[in-house]
């Protein structure tokens, strides 16, 4: 017979004779709950340091261009961000490229993540599946396949194989992106947006863009960072061109310059600058809808009193 139990005599059934268990003292329970918020500090602390170290060592001014240890403050790196022979045609092919890539990996991106999300069609599986396997393949399995598939083509590789590479391994991120936005709104918009003769294309303009909207831009952000960092698949597919992420890269066997670090602390105030104005205009849009929503609802109230 268990511990903890005794037959009643007169039934025979089992009481549970253990004693209650003692709640957690509030002190333990203040432990747990900032043991928490330490993990998740810790954390943030391990994704920030290497962004600070890098916009702190953009203030530095080394004797040479081994940019490894502090010597003392200076902004000269700043005022003179493209003084290192070869890095400002190195940022603008990053900026071109990341810029068209983005671009046309988030049409493409859209229109097939809505033709997946709506529609059932011959093959929609496998169509699924080939989406995901850029996401699952390994960035060096993909440059050396892209770079056989050019040889094997006589294709001279350069800007055009670079764009080529990063619109294929961007679609895959802007589909589920965007996919995930698109399971997530209400279609009966769409249909009363149907119901009052609009079209289906002054539908999609008026209700159905507006409302992915968010999607879409958080795809197209995703798609641009994740074009102007690439390294791999560019190092197979670049040729002669030389893009940010490989000038860094040819730059460190001789020691990388302050200039370096001055482009990255650019891009990441910018790309932070752009989140917060997207955030921001998200939140406004979200007051506006709710207030005219409540607005329409009071009308209907006073024509219903009425």
């Amino acid at each position: 017979m268990a511990a903890g139990t005794e037959v009643t005599p007169a039934t025979g059934a089992q009481q549970d004779t253990a004693q209650p268990r003692k709640a957690p003292s509030r002190f333990w329970a203040k432990v747990r709950y900032q043991l928490l918020n330490v993990f998740a500090g810790l954390a943030f602390l391990y994704l920030l340091v290497p962004i600070a170290v890098v916009i702190l060592f953009s203030f530095n001014d080394p004797p040479g261009r081994f940019n490894f240890t502090w010597h003392k403050f200076s902004t000269a790196a700043w005022q003179h961000p493209f003084a290192t022979p070869g890095i400002q045609d190195a940022v603008v092919l990053s900026l071109k490229i990341a810029f068209l890539s983005t671009i046309i990996a988030t049409v493409l991106g859209t229109l097939m993540a809505l033709a997946l999300a709506r529609y059932s069609f011959r093959g929609r599986s496998v169509t699924n599946f080939v989406i995901f396997l850029p996401m699952a393949t390994p960035e060096i399995v993909m440059g050396s396949s892209l770079l056989t598939l050019f040889i094997s083509i006589s294709f001279n590789r350069g800007f055009t194989t670079i764009l080529i590479a990063h619109i294929m391994f961007n679609i895959s991120y802007v589909v589920v992106t965007v996919k995930a936005r698109i399971y997530g709104f209400d279609r009966r918009m769409e249909e009363a947006a149907m119901d009052l003769y609009a079209n289906e294309f002054t539908t999609f303009r008026k209700i159905t863009l507006p409302l992915i909207m968010p999607g879409v831009l958080a795809a197209a952000m995703l798609a641009f960072a994740l074009s102007i960092d690439d390294f791999v698949i560019t190092q197979f597919n670049a040729g002669p061109d030389i893009t940010f992420p490989l000038f860094i890269y040819g730059a460190a066997r001789t020691g990388v310059p302050v200039q370096v670090n001055v482009i990255g602390s650019m891009i990441f105030l910018i790309a932070i600058g752009l989140m917060a104005v997207n955030i921001l205009y998200q939140n406004y849009r979200g007051k506006r809808d709710a207030i005219a929503i409540s607005g329409a609802v009071r009308k209907a109230q006073l024509a219903e009193a009425s």
